[in-house]
């Protein structure tokens, strides 16, 4: 069924981009092309290795007009009108052009940001009559050229800095920090970026520099979180005209405003240089959480194309500022499990649509490298057990599920193989499972730490054996008081529930021995086989395709 799937889809995926492209009106034209008989597409925009911007792009329409000339806009993150832009360079009409400028790099007038936009002169304005297009290859410019470090597994877990000791003797391998952006913002730090001096905070950083060296020294790949809360003393991070709501817990980063995209650009470079060895080494790089639910990445009501077009503007601020620093980090999104469910067309949208969109977008207006991270729970969250999630009528295995989790998440991977769905390089993007837990605690059974180990073990051989699943990040070390009492007791320790606030372990769950040799070739399949039995299956590659121990299961 899923390799049919797979086939049909290659054959709509273009038809598909297409469409959204059309729908967010990001085909040829920029602007208002009325009396414009030319059409360009900008086919490159790249640095090259003598630091000069080079635009290559063909024009498909009919010359006309008494101005025999095509003139190239330079518009920040920020501006949306040709009108306001002086222009850049001019060429000669024709079916061809090539535009070449310095990059300025470093520089105040660094272009490095910025989209440019063909234009004609139509006597009285100018007229665009492209796509506007950003450099595609920021990399190229990275004092780091270093190759990604990959991990030895995909196990991964939030932890406790204070119980690394216990996460070392997991044998974690990958880690989530949330970094709250606005608190980056004080004194003691002063960085300078593009001819301007910006002001961080020595007291929030003296913590970050421990937490993310000290996991970093222990060969843990680490994930970082950028999350955007509201600040009073820090508005323009906040996109203009949001208003502070009960109903969010992270705002839009904003990128729509010169002081906004000036400080995102900034903030996230510094973040990228400074977490690059000395202070340790993050690696993965998530913009905000769940976009596709506006309860953690709140702008207001709106549909989800110009709410994917105010997040690709400000993502791919964070990109080219991280990128352009270490050539080789990986930059994300993330959304839930809600494929094609919750919508409602205004706050909440579905992660398929989100992809298609903000992938559509980029596709228009310059190629990166961006990658998923998802967030597969069961259904319900009270319910550690997944296979039977089906039930709900939740789950299907096409396409136009309402949920994908880990019961189908072939789903997902199979729908990253479409063609238009691959990067320049023809790859299937980088995908990770950021974010997943199952309870010990049913909201209608009580306490079931047999249940969460075995979820645990099937959810994790289903990850490890896709070969488009590169990290599987478990939340958590230990229960939050805050989620145990929902019935979400995600932790691989229980937790003092008179703690409060404070995160104080109590006690190893069934679920800590499963996890530490879930990935250990010679124990592996000792530590789950009791696992089997609560599933109701007999060997794990009955239910699970191409599993990664199949040959040692046959020989048990």
């Amino acid at each position: 069924m899923i390799g049919n799937l797979r086939m049909t889809a290659k054959t709509v995926g273009w038809m598909l981009l297409a469409a959204v492209l059309c729908l967010l009106n990001l085909g040829t034209a920029y602007a208002d092309t009325a009396g414009a008989t030319e059409k360009v597409q900008i086919t490159s925009c790249v640095i090259t290795d003598d630091g000069n911007v080079q635009i290559t792009a063909v024009n498909t329409g009919a010359i006309s007009g008494q101005d025999n000339h095509f003139y190239l806009k330079e518009l920040k993150p920020y501006e949306d009108s040709v009108e306001t832009a002086g222009y850049l360079q001019a060429v000669d009409k024709g079916n061809e052009m090539v535009f070449t400028f310095p990059l300025n790099a470093g520089t105040a007038e660094s272009r490095l940001y910025s989209r440019f936009v063909v234009t004609v002169w139509d006597g009285s304005k100018y007229v665009a009559v492209s796509t506007p297009y950003y450099i595609t290859n920021p990399e190229k410019i990275a004092a780091n050229q270093a190759e990604f470090h990959e991990p030895l597994s995909k196990k991964g877990l939030l932890i406790e800095h204070d119980m690394l000791d216990d996460a070392f003797a997991l044998g974690v391998k990958h880690t989530i920090v949330n970094i709250p952006f606005q608190a980056m913002l004080g004194n003691g730090i002063d960085y300078e970026y593009e001819g301007k001096t910006y002001h961080f905070s020595k007291d929030f950083f003296e913590i970050y520099d421990k937490t993310i060296f000290d996991f970093s020294a222990k060969g843990i790949t680490v994930t970082a979180v950028i999350l955007n809360s509201w600040s009073d003393n820090t508005p323009d991070l906040i996109y203009p005209g949001t208003q502070k709501t009960s109903a969010a817990n992270y705002y839009m980063f904003n990128a729509a405003t010169q002081a906004g995209y000036e400080d995102i650009k900034a903030m996230a470079s510094f973040l990228a240089e400074r977490y690059n060895g000395s202070h340790g080494k993050i690696s993965n790089w998530i913009i905000g959480n769940e976009i596709n639910n506006q309860l953690w990445n709140y702008i207001g009501p709106m549909g989800v194309d110009r709410y994917m077009q105010e997040y690709e503007r400000a993502f791919r601020v964070f990109y080219t500022a991280i990128k352009s620093t270490n050539a080789n980090d990986r930059v994300y999104f993330s959304v839930d499990y809600n494929w094609n469910n919750e919508i409602n067309g205004t706050t909440k949208y579905g992660a398929r649509e989100v992809i298609d969109t903000f992938n559509a977008l980029v596709a228009a207006k310059g190629q990166m490298d961006w990658g998923l991270a998802y967030h597969p729970y069961s259904v319900p969250l009270t319910e550690p057990e997944f296979w039977d999630d089906s039930q709900t009528g939740l789950i299907s295995w096409q396409y136009d599920s309402p949920i994908v989790n880990f019961s189908n998440l072939e789903v997902l991977t199979n729908y990253f193989q479409q063609s238009h769905m691959l990067n320049s390089k023809g790859e299937v993007r980088h995908i990770i499972l950021s974010e997943q837990g199952f309870t010990s605690q049913s909201a209608t059974r009580g306490e079931c730490e047999d249940l969460q180990a075995a979820a645990f073990a099937y959810a994790y051989y289903i990850a490890d054996s896709n070969p488009y699943i590169d990290a599987f990040i478990m939340s958590r070390q230990v229960d939050a008081v805050s989620e145990a009492e929902l019935s979400c007791a995600f932790g691989l320790w229980t937790c003092d529930m008179k703690a409060g606030n404070r995160v104080v372990p109590t006690g190893q769950k069934k679920i800590w021995e499963v996890y530490r040799y879930i990935d250990k070739v010679n124990k592996s399949l000792e530590v789950t086989d009791f696992a089997k039995e609560i599933i109701g299956i007999k060997n794990w590659s009955d239910v699970i395709p191409n599993f990664i121990y199949r040959n040692r299961e046959a020989r048990r």
